[in-house]
């Protein structure tokens, strides 16, 4: 692909309209069809410098530098498909996107897809932008000001040419929001839940708090208008404190008078209750409405399902990497217009999970730190990530708040659970989680339904580390932390220590099936034992052996040496073991004068003790270091 134009920039979206009916229409003919539209479009885009930035199935995506190249093109592809049986719709705007290693990045992207979405067939529309880089002897139609899918506030949009066409796509019978920006990446997302609206009456988007279920729930319901000819209306649920005014709320949303069910009849209409977690004894409303009306649908966000028969859950998770990034600059470029890709953008976004809102509040200081200072700042995240936006509701001020939000609806049950869970470092299976927490099934079940707790595709569970970092807090200010930590530590040696009897016993691929997966909370337990009990820290470390030996020697000599230092009174056979350790690793990294030193130290202690079978086991240790060597006399001495 040619280089990206930059600067100011025009883009170009086609797209054809009513491909589904066109290919059972033409059947066997439409690749033919297909492949013609193709080539039309794509000879009239190189014939004006454009660059074909994407093609994804019958719509191309295209950037030029001068807008009346743009235009010139978007007329030629218009006049070489008139005879043929594909219709495409065309849409123009231009702007200064951010070009990046993966492509254009900006509002001005979003403006000119939703522009050509408005259009019909054959017609070209253009943005007040546009419009006002033209030739003087162009005189393009002026449509007024339309409301476009993208939820922003009204554009002004001007029709290319003479033709006649009916009325633009664009938002009517709704009450749908203005938003101050377009939804950024989650076209999966739009693709996969418009299908569940199609074949279910009820559709419920669960996740995290500020994992961005109302901004991807207002874009559906934006996008599914034309299939409610009786309106799309959005309910605002978070400041309803009771669960009996759910029904008043619709209600006084739709102008209802008398009955619910009554008033929307058989009226096809969408129902978007926003933030239903803390009304959920509302649900049976929900599933009444549904039975009491034929074509009536219902969308919901909430932490957590409704559990009605009707409804369908759609889990909204985290933004892939791409998509967080693309969200990071264009909301970076709103408080420094200059801000450009720099590698902490990806770390940035990568330590905040992907999640929406994490990401904007991190966006937001970049006007008092530049973006290596922000991400040097994200061990501690919920006391950054504070300042939103002043419209945006209270809770979505800062993601410490968000958090809270949730966690103030779990039970005395779950909230305890869920704050013992903070002590874990990384995933953990079920087992563990019940050993150490005293988590039930039941409420592990429940704070996976609530979205605090994620079940990974291995079986195992874990949260994102913005929950987690929340869940240590709560813990810390429990009054519980070194009692939950040492049970997290004593449940991982005893793990550590069957590991060990694994590679004693020369089955190290069970060791390591052992070991690899809980690594990380294997090194939480020693962070926790070298000050809360360096005794029980080294012999974890020693169980440990055969993982340094394998992964990590400059670890574990680290390790095992601070502990010996934080520890005054350690038991002898232990202390030979730890040196016996301490000596192999740091043989390993290649510093053989004091591996030695350690090995002879670790020998002494072990005669001392009278350690026969310990004896036997170092020199022999110490013959086939010194046969590796070359060192034969040493071997023959050792043995």
């Amino acid at each position: 692909m040619r280089e990206l134009p930059a600067g100011t920039v025009t883009f170009l979206f086609t797209d054809i309209e009513g491909s589904t009916r066109l290919l059972h229409e033409l059947g066997d003919g439409y690749a033919a069809a297909l492949a013609t539209h193709r080539k039309a479009l794509r000879d009239a885009f190189a014939a004006h410098g454009g660059i074909e930035v994407d093609t994804q199935g019958d719509a191309f995506f295209v950037a030029f530098t001068r807008a009346s190249d743009a235009i010139a093109a978007a007329s030629e592809g218009q006049a070489a498909l008139a005879d043929g049986p594909v219709r495409v719709r065309m849409g123009l705007h231009t702007g200064e996107p951010l070009v990046t290693d993966e492509g254009y990045v900006g509002i001005d992207v979003h403006r000119a897809a939703r522009i050509a979405a408005a259009g019909h067939g054959g017609q070209v529309l253009l943005s007040q932008s546009t419009r006002d880089l033209l030739d003087s002897e162009l005189e393009p139609r002026e449509l007024g000001e339309h409301r476009l899918k993208d939820l922003t506030a009204p554009v002004q949009l001007y029709h290319l040419g003479d033709g006649e066409f009916p009325p633009l796509k664009v938002l009517f019978g709704t009450n749908l929001p203005v938003q101050p920006t377009p939804l950024v990446g989650r076209e999966r997302e739009l693709g996969e839940t418009a299908a569940f609206l199609g074949a279910h009456r009820v559709l419920t988007l669960t996740g995290p708090g500020g994992s961005g279920k109302t901004r991807l729930a207002l874009q559906l319901a934006a996008d599914s208008l034309e299939d409610f000819p009786d309106g799309v209306f959005w309910v605002p649920l978070q400041a309803v404190g009771d669960a009996a005014l759910v029904e008043p709320a619709i209600a006084r949303t739709l102008g209802a008078k008398g009955g619910l069910a009554e008033s929307v009849g058989d009226r096809r209409m969408l129902l978007l209750l926003d933030n239903f977690e803390h009304l959920l004894d509302a649900a049976d409303d929900v599933a009444g409405l549904v039975a009491g009306t034929p074509h009536a649908q219902i969308l919901v966000t909430s932490s957590e399902p409704l559990r009605i028969a009707a409804e369908q859950r759609y889990g909204v998770g985290p933004l892939p990497e791409s998509d967080a990034v693309a969200l990071f600059m264009e909301r970076a470029r709103a408080v420094d217009l200059a801000f450009g890709p720099v590698p902490e953008v990806r770390e940035i976004c990568l330590r905040l999970d992907g999640l929406p809102l994490a990401i904007e509040l991190a966006a937001a200081r970049l006007s008092v730190l530049d973006a290596a200072k922000l991400a040097s700042r994200l061990e501690q995240r919920l006391p950054l990530l504070t300042g939103g936006a002043r419209d945006a509701p209270e809770r979505q001020r800062t993601l410490r708040a968000t958090i809270e939000w949730s966690h103030d609806l779990l039970d005395a049950g779950e909230q305890q659970a869920f704050r013992r869970l903070g002590v874990f470092a990384g995933s953990f299976e079920l087992d563990t989680a019940e050993v150490v927490c005293g988590a039930t099934l039941e409420t592990m079940a429940s704070l996976v339904e609530k979205s605090l707790v994620r079940r990974w595709g291995s079986g195992r569970f874990g949260m994102l580390e913005t929950i987690q970092e929340y869940a240590r807090e709560r813990l810390a200010g429990s009054g519980e932390a070194d009692a939950i930590g040492r049970r997290h530590a004593e449940f991982f040696l005893a793990l550590a220590q069957s590991a060990h009897l694994a590679a004693d016993e020369i089955d190290l691929g069970q060791h390591h099936e052992i070991v690899i997966p809980e690594q990380d909370d294997l090194r939480a337990a020693l962070d926790w034992a070298l000050d809360g009990d360096a005794v029980l820290g080294l012999r974890l470390a020693i169980a440990l052996e055969q993982f340094w030996v394998t992964h990590a020697p400059y670890e574990g000599a680290r390790r095992v040496e601070s502990l010996l230092s934080a520890s005054f009174e350690v038991p002898p056979a232990l202390r030979a073991r730890a040196l016996r350790v301490l000596g192999g690793t740091t043989y390993i990294v290649g510093d053989f004068a004091r591996g030695n030193r350690f090995h002879e130290e670790s020998l002494e202690e072990f005669r001392r003790l009278g350690d026969e079978a310990a004896i036997a086991h170092m020199l022999h240790r110490e013959a086939v270091e010194a046969l590796r060597r070359g060192e034969r006399a040493r071997a023959r001495a050792a043995s």
